[in-house]
């Protein structure tokens, strides 16, 4: 019998990256859409499970299916539920993205969450024992996978809110933390600019958290769909960033490739 390997964790990937990493997000929930997004190259492919249709099952099958690419693949659960933390990491997520964590209080516990007790009480952790019947283990395949948890999985915690970023440097500074993600779209709402991430009072906020996350030696991702909004964010620190989903791609794509033909008389 072959003793699993499991991957290299998104917190081992930012420490090895000697330039900042490029992803994607899968959200349709399908399997070839994800297998598209692998063989294109990006560093990361982040599962959405706070948006679309994106289930429990469906998060399996993603993993399953990104496990041949060499490629670094981030499960974001639907909110900072220790319940839905537990199910996505025995389902085989090595990397969790917990969306609107605005206070260190809720980034303790989403690395609480993802953290199996510590011996005698030694620190905090809630996550329930059972990976011996789990894809997370291999089914028990991967030796000592409890003892050896907190090396298998990495959390980032999402900043979305003016609260987050009025605590941004409290946040990555808690203890298990691996990075923090920025999320221009619910901060532009938060601040009173819904649907308007490009306002500048949401990109100064963007700025400043990047700063102020990076100071502390913390990587620091953001969500940027408009190249210039990522050529900036990487110019100013940023180790990572989200740059279109399949979604995206495939709305795009499909009215570009029938706009083009419209446009030059054909189809009418």
């Amino acid at each position: 019998m072959t003793t699993p390997t499991l991957k290299p964790t998104v917190r081992e990937v930012l420490e090895a990256a000697t330039e900042p990493l490029v992803g994607l997000w899968s959200a349709s929930g399908s399997t070839i859409d994800a297998e598209i997004l692998a063989q294109s190259g990006p560093d990361l492919i982040v599962i959405d499970g706070e948006h679309g249709p994106v289930e429990l099952r469906d998060i399996l099958h993603l993993l399953q299916t990104l496990e041949a690419f060499d490629v670094t693949t981030v499960v974001r659960v639907p909110w900072n539920d220790p319940v839905r933390i537990k199910q996505v990491l025995e389902l085989g997520a090595q990397n969790l993205l917990v969306p609107m964590v605005s206070t260190a209080v809720e980034a303790r516990a989403a690395v609480a969450a993802a953290r199996y007790p510590g011996n005698a009480g030694a620190r905090p952790g809630v996550r329930g024992i059972g990976s011996a019947l789990a894809r997370s283990s291999r089914w028990a395949q991967v030796p000592d996978y409890v003892g050896e948890a907190d090396d298998l999985v990495s959390v980032i915690v999402q900043i979305e809110t003016a609260e987050g970023v009025a605590n941004a440097a409290e946040i990555a500074a808690v203890d298990g933390v691996d990075a923090v993600f920025i999320g221009p779209a619910d901060l532009a709402g938060s601040l009173g600019h819904p649907g308007a991430p490009g306002d500048q009072e949401v990109v100064d906020a963007v700025d400043s958290t990047i700063d102020t996350v990076a100071a502390l030696g913390v990587p620091v991702g953001v969500n940027a769909f408009v190249e210039a909004d990522a050529d900036r964010v990487l110019a100013r620190g940023a180790s990572f960033v989200v740059v279109s989903a399949d979604v995206t791609l495939l709305a795009r794509g499909a009215a570009a490739a029938v706009d083009h033909h419209r446009a030059r008389g054909h189809g009418i």
